[in-house]
């Protein structure tokens, strides 16, 4: 198989050497550009399997070019992780309804960077696609999740989830009525020792539910657990 191509788009150049040498040692191609303009400039050619995307960036922030990026219909499904040094809620849920895949808040340890790429990878990988899968139909209340074409609908509106979103509702959905805590999720949906905080659940859950709309109702928080779908 060939080795994946990272794009990392980054415009502090220590952070960029930094991340230069450490995703080249995880046997990964990466390609680096300082600003939006340069990221979105290079995505032809570079034609990358996962984009790691600052949202402080100098001319074009990073949601803008996010948002440019989500516009192109074959580059809907491309994971995209954002890096930001604010950590505020705002920013990240921006990004996530954007369709970013995860994110992480500087400072962080490239180890940790390179388990969400390989995480977002394998996800990529393992979305259905062959046409003859057979389909595997998922309801609850408003909410259908059809896994085989994954497409999630809330009554006859289509709703666009990132990979890490459609993963938690087809958890939940497949266990109606059970409470799971937040690492209970996160185990499902992305590996047992997957490097995340509670916060980051949290925040992922917030983002499915805007996008759900008035099916986001069906997600309930069951206070000092976790959460679970209604049955």
């Amino acid at each position: 198989m060939a080795k994946a191509t990272i794009l990392v788009i980054e415009d502090d150049p220590d952070i960029r050497e930094l991340l230069s040498f450490s995703l080249a040692k995880e046997g990964w191609s990466v390609i680096m550009a300082k600003d939006g303009e340069e990221g979105l400039a290079a995505l032809p050619s570079a034609n990358p399997d996962c984009v790691v995307l600052d949202i402080m960036l100098p001319g074009m922030d990073g949601l803008e070019v996010l948002r440019t990026l989500k516009s192109d219909p074959a580059r809907k499904r491309l994971p995209v992780i954002m890096t930001t040094a604010k950590g505020e809620e705002s920013d990240v849920v921006s990004g996530l309804e954007l369709g970013a895949e995860d994110y992480v808040v500087k400072p962080y340890s490239p180890k940790v960077l390179a388990a969400r790429i390989r995480a977002a990878l394998r996800r990529t990988v393992d979305l259905p696609s062959h046409p003859f899968r057979a389909e595997v139909l998922l309801a609850r209340g408003r909410i259908k999740l059809d896994s085989a074409r994954h497409e999630v609908r809330v009554e006859d509106r289509k709703v666009e989830l990132s990979a890490t979103e459609f993963a938690i509702l087809e958890f939940f959905l497949r266990n109606p009525g059970w409470v799971f805590s937040r690492s209970q999720i996160i185990d499902a949906v992305k590996g047992r020792d997957y490097p995340v905080t509670d916060r980051a659940v949290d925040v992922q859950i917030l983002s499915l539910r805007r996008k759900l709309g008035e099916g986001g109702a069906e997600i309930e928080t069951v206070r000092g657990v976790g959460y679970r779908i209604k049955e």
